[in-house]
């Protein structure tokens, strides 16, 4: 995020081990403030190791974690209260504890701040249910979804089956919405407003209500150099009439917009998922609407696949803007009643 002109204030925990070191040091070398970030004696820093296939795609993965849910406790959270309740969004990940989850949704909610889930697994993606009144935007993918719909539900109904070898990227999608958009829908019967769901190769589905507005305090919400520049560039490029207008109030529809993912020469999918929901949120902060800041975020997606780094050095504000214009451009309106 911080790549892309915004700056977030991380809540965190760290080892007094090498890996902390480097951490707190390159954070502040980003001239980052640390103050979220909880260093602890003789704890590793926590780690995740991902094992890939020959294309690139993740086959595997263990992560030790064990300092997020025993050290960022809520008292450590309560402490940065005024921060989160004056920010313009918070993102939580299901790493945390469920006590810590459910305090931070706590100072959020009291203040009206939006707040998105990050559900990190499978099995973590559960960690939703008991917060999930308090959850604005979630950002699963296929088989968090269906983990997330069935946690809350009572009769766990929900199932995803992956439609093998189809190059048809049309058959693909239509598929996809088939299988996932009960799930959806449920979820946001729930009360959570807004649904990104990642689809690999097949880019994003956006699920929401026709007049949601996710950032309740626009003031909050500040223009950064690059927010500008990538406004300019991507405002009026939706094809005309193809969507309805998402601050409309007095609807009650629910509409799913597809938009695919740009063709990209992939070196490593490491990060990928981390740049679109940073390209989002950064977006979003910057004073972009949900489908600019989508398209910028599968545009960040972009510029990390194609780089042997999981986050590029540094991003093209002119490359992120032709990619999220062709995006948009090629969006769909693929549900609305």
């Amino acid at each position: 995020m911080a790549k892309l002109g915004t700056r977030p204030l991380m809540i965190s925990v760290v080892g007094n081990d090498m890996a902390g070191d480097f951490l707190l040091k390159y954070w502040r070398s980003a001239q980052l403030c640390t103050d979220g970030i909880l260093q602890v004696h003789d704890v590793t820093t926590p780690v995740v190791s991902n094992v890939f296939d020959g294309s690139g795609e993740l086959i595997a993965g263990i992560a030790s974690v064990q300092a997020v849910e025993t050290f960022l406790t809520p008292s450590w959270i309560y402490q940065f209260s005024c921060l989160i309740s004056t920010a313009p969004l918070l993102m939580l990940d299901a790493n945390l504890s469920p006590q810590s989850l459910e305090a931070a949704c706590k100072i959020a909610y009291e203040s009206g701040v939006p707040v998105l889930f990050e559900p990190v697994s499978v099995v973590k993606s559960s960690r939703i249910a008991p917060i999930a009144q308090h959850i604005t935007c979630t950002s699963p993918n296929e088989i968090e979804l269906v983990a997330m719909a069935n946690a809350l539900s009572t009769q766990g109904k929900y199932n995803f089956i992956k439609l093998e070898q189809c190059n048809n990227k049309t058959e693909a999608v239509d598929h996809l919405f088939k299988m996932l958009s009960p799930a959806m829908f449920f979820l946001l019967e729930k009360g959570i407003k807004l649904l990104l769901v990642t689809l690999g190769s097949n880019g994003v589905f956006i699920c929401c209500k026709e007049h949601i507005n996710i950032m309740k305090d626009q003031q909050m919400c500040r223009m950064t150099p690059f927010s500008t520049q990538l406004l300019k560039k991507l405002e009026g490029c939706f094809p005309p009439g193809t969507f309805v207008n998402l601050s409309r109030e007095g609807s009650s529809r629910t509409c799913v917009f597809h938009l695919p993912a740009t063709s990209a020469s992939v070196i490593s999918l490491t990060g990928a998922g981390d740049c679109l929901v940073g390209g989002v949120l950064s977006s979003l902060c910057g004073g972009l609407d949900i489908m600019q800041s989508v398209a910028v975020g599968i545009a960040t997606a972009k510029a990390s696949v194609e780089s042997e780094a999981n986050i590029p050095a540094n991003f093209s504000t002119a490359s992120i803007a032709d990619e999220a214009r062709k995006t948009l451009l090629s969006a769909k309106q693929i549900w609305c009643q």
